[in-house]
């Protein structure tokens, strides 16, 4: 009778070794692809999102959300001023949507001749700036406040004034940095 041995393939302790560290390079990249194709990020500069957000914050924007849909009222957005000097990435909130006409009246934001009682900043606005007149949005526009709003360059200023969809990056998702403000962002979560 014939005997056959039984072969029995061991793995040297390298071959593993080098097989966790090639899967970990190979996840690393894939995470780091899918955060740059699908986010960045922008710093808060200056106090016209107090206190929803603080200067210097560091917020991770999601870019990807408005090719799926367009931002609601409410919404925090991150865009590009109108300005060309201005060359920082801002932050506000859309109040007035496309072919929607904005004005401000006795400290309260109007929509299309109503005052917006739903707003989720109660505090009375001292200056309308150009909506002291009915700014009329045009299908790809926005009108945007800051939540300071007695202490915001936003569509109430010519520097800023409305915002046009091609301009928004994306919006807010995450704050990143300071590690005490760590966490998600909610619109409907203003700390007045």
């Amino acid at each position: 009778m014939i005997e056959y041995k039984k072969r029995v393939i061991t793995e040297k302790p390298f071959d593993v070794i080098f097989r966790l560290i090639i899967n970990m390079v190979l996840f690393a990249v894939l995470a780091f692809y899918i955060i740059m194709s699908f986010f960045t990020n922008a710093r808060i500069s200056g106090n016209s999102m107090n206190n929803t957000f603080m200067d210097g914050d560091v917020v991770l924007v999601n870019k990807r959300i408005y090719d799926i849909r367009p931002p609601k009222r409410y919404e925090l957005i991150v865009f590009k001023p109108n300005e060309a000097a201005l060359s920082e990435n801002d932050v506000k909130r859309v109040v007035g949507l496309p072919g929607e006409t904005v004005q401000i009246i006795d400290g309260k934001v109007h929509i299309n001749g109503h005052v917006l009682n739903d707003d989720v900043i109660s505090t009375r606005i001292y200056n309308a700036g150009l909506a002291l007149e009915p700014v009329r949005l045009e299908d790809d526009e926005y009108f945007v406040l800051g939540d300071n709003r007695n202490s915001s360059s936003d569509s109430r200023n010519s520097s800023v004034g409305k915002v046009k969809f091609s301009s928004i990056i994306g919006k807010p998702w995450w704050v990143i940095y300071p590690f005490s403000d760590f966490g998600g962002t909610k619109p409907e979560e203003v700390k007045e």
